[in-house]
């Protein structure tokens, strides 16, 4: 049973569309899936077709498997489905790995039993001076199919719905669109670089969109949060072209918590009715009233409280002097000099236990280089206070190397040899074969496994100089190269039974008191949520060990985002010597620095992001009125249940 979250009428008084929330993306997904399963065999007792809206990307993955499965395993046919995609780029060649046409196939048509005059999608590889006509056919075969009974949407970061981008009006039809910069940047690691993404799309258009009989719009992950709250709770404006969604009549909102997170009920619950006034509820109202009024905690007055809409909290838990003084202990409570607990002190008011000490101490890191990134300062910190401290790099980070470092490294081999007079594997004959590839190489090529090892080693090096760097023995290094990422292109395979028993075999090899992971859930397909979600699976399976009784988890957020001070469970400061101690430890990963692939909208180093990230968390805990300091790495701790 999906674990749909319950929610009175008055909680939703902001939300102008019907939205439903699941525990995950994958139990939301398995609604949409049994609802477009329960029209199929509606359609198929009445003799009728039915007929599917079907978008791309990420978020609707977990459907089409959920459609697969129900095919195989309980035999739901496709033979009388009509389905219409909402878009493609233009232009683009149907064979092309990053097409919508290469996608549905691989994702779902080749996997069930439609017929293949009945899957229609745009063409990205007709002529332009064909566009327009082709439009006005693909409206009319939608209309001689009796309209779409069931449209899937996804949301772009625009608001886009199909690539309908601001701007896009109300009655629009099938045309060609030019796409927001925003959706190309975001396109770009698909393309490998926005140079590479086409700049302009064919998409069904809202119009074609409303007349849908029954639409599902589904956001999975924090990332997608914004936008879904200024497309259910704000106006309708072409400005935010999934609000016109409001004005529809069979329209439902699919969300995970995580795409959830902004919406009122959950950002302010207090806004829209009584809340359950927990120590944690307490910190998120109080936090928000300071950054609302610009105050430090313990200069809050009752009539901010008051004026704010948090009488409430007062009522059932004052006086506001006593809170603000329970909250502003709670905060610098979570301030810790000593990551891995502190021996030989009162450990009460603090977020690790002193004992034991020294503690054996795992770091997961996604890539080769989260670890120090996301919490290169504790890392040195542990090291440095004599804690048994392991790395553990799930994937190899390989597709993330550029083909210029790779020949760079055989340049180096290939002098070696001369230098040295050897011949290791016919080195220059390998150099001349890697360099001609690269030269031909094609976009969408899946590179050959002995090169994208070649750049998994690239990724190890730099890891371990990173490493010895901060000072951690060689043999605490640890590649675990687990089995989902090794696709050779940036789509990556789900987890598997191997990459959990890899995980669970490695942990009871170490059995340690701390576990340090990636909490970056936003994307609930991208790496990063991928290895959270074997890390914690593992732990489901091993919670019964003895060990795990005295084992702590914390969870820290990569060069994108950081977590918020209402969920904050431990963060440790960091001066300006150890701020340059983490730099440093980023520059070893050279082949990530001075333009790397795959860095989104935001074009700094990475080094450069988690500076400012971890000086504005600083100056966060400072204007709340803590102690003021360089710069601060912050954790949630996860309990295993």
């Amino acid at each position: 049973m999906a674990s749909e979250l319950e929610t009175d009428a008055y909680a939703t008084r902001f939300e102008k569309m019907p939205v439903r929330i699941f525990q995950t993306s994958l139990e939301g997904s398995r609604v949409v899936a049994g609802r477009i399963a329960e029209l199929i065999k509606e359609r198929q007792k009445a003799g009728k077709n039915a007929v599917l809206g079907l978008a791309t990307g990420s978020t609707p993955l977990n459907i089409y498997r959920e459609l697969i499965w129900l095919h195989k395993e309980e035999g739901l046919s496709f033979s009388n489905v009509i389905t219409f995609n909402l878009d493609e780029y233009y232009p683009i060649q149907s064979s092309h790995i990053e097409s919508y046409n290469y996608f549905m196939q691989e994702h779902l048509f080749r996997h069930i039993d439609i017929r293949p005059e009945n899957i229609n999608i745009p063409r990205g590889d007709i002529s332009r001076d064909h566009v327009a006509g082709f439009c006005k056919e693909y409206e009319q075969k939608i209309a001689e199919a009796g309209g779409i009974d069931i449209q899937i949407l996804g949301i772009g970061r625009t608001g886009h719905i199909g690539f309908n981008e601001p701007g896009s009006s109300f009655s629009s039809k099938t045309r060609l669109m030019t796409l927001d910069r925003l959706t190309q940047v975001d396109a770009a690691d698909a393309f490998n670089g926005e140079e590479n993404v086409p700049k302009t799309a064919i998409t069904m258009g809202i119009g074609t969109i409303m007349a849908s009989r029954e639409i599902y719009l589904l956001a999975w992950g924090e990332g997608k949060a914004g936008i879904i709250q200024k497309a259910i709770e704000g106006p309708i404006t072409d400005v935010v072209p999934a609000s016109y969604l409001q004005n529809h009549a069979n329209t439902s909102v699919i969300l995970d918590l995580g795409g959830a997170a902004e919406l009122t009920r959950f950002k302010t619950p207090w806004m829209v009715g009584s809340c359950q006034w927990d120590n944690r509820m307490i910190r998120q109202a109080v936090l928000w009233l300071c950054t609302r009024v610009g105050k430090p905690i313990l200069k809050l007055t009752e009539r901010d409280y008051n004026d704010n809409g948090l009488s409430e909290l007062i009522i059932e838990n004052g006086p506001f002097s006593k809170i603000n003084i329970n909250v502003f202990n709670d905060l610098q409570h979570t301030i810790t000099g000593w990551p891995g607990g502190k021996p030989g002190v009162d450990d009460s008011t603090r977020p690790e236990r002193a004992l034991p000490y020294p503690k054996r101490v795992v770091i997961f890191s996604p890539h080769p280089d989260d670890d120090v990134i996301s919490m290169g300062g504790t890392f040195a910190r542990l090291v440095e206070q004599k804690h048994d401290v392991h790395v553990a790099y799930q994937t190899a980070g390989s597709i993330a190397v550029a083909d210029d470092d790779a020949i760079r490294y055989l340049d180096f081999v290939q002098d070696y040899e001369d230098i040295y007079n050897t011949s290791c594997h016919q080195g220059a004959e390998k150099y001349k074969e890697t360099a001609e590839f690269y030269r031909n190489k094609k976009k969408e090529t899946i590179e050959p496994t002995e090169l994208l090892e070649l750049k998994a080693a690239i990724r190890r090096g730099e890891a371990r100089a990173s490493c010895r760097y901060i000072g951690l023995p060689e043999e605490n290094v640890h590649f675990l190269n687990l089995p989902f990422y090794q696709t050779g292109t940036v789509k990556k395979n789900p987890a598997g039974e191997a990459d959990i028993l890899l995980t669970m075999e490695f942990l009871r090899s170490i059995e340690p008191h701390q576990i340090y992971a990636a909490g970056d859930l936003s994307d609930p397909h991208g790496t990063h949520r991928v290895c959270i979600d074997i890390i914690l699976e593992a732990l489901e399976r091993m919670k019964n060990d003895p060990w795990m009784d005295d084992c702590r988890v914390w969870l820290y957020r990569g060069a994108w985002q950081e977590w918020e001070l209402d969920k904050v469970d431990m963060a440790v400061p960091l001066s300006p010597e150890e701020v340059e101690i983490k730099r440093y430890a980023i520059f070893k990963h050279q082949s990530q620095k001075d333009g790397a692939m795959f860095m989104g909208s935001d074009k700094r180093e990475f080094w450069q992001r988690a500076e400012e990230r971890n000086r504005n968390t600083a100056k966060l805990y400072d204007k709340l009125g803590m102690a003021e300091y360089e710069a601060i790495e912050v954790f949630v701790r996860y309990d295993v249940k």
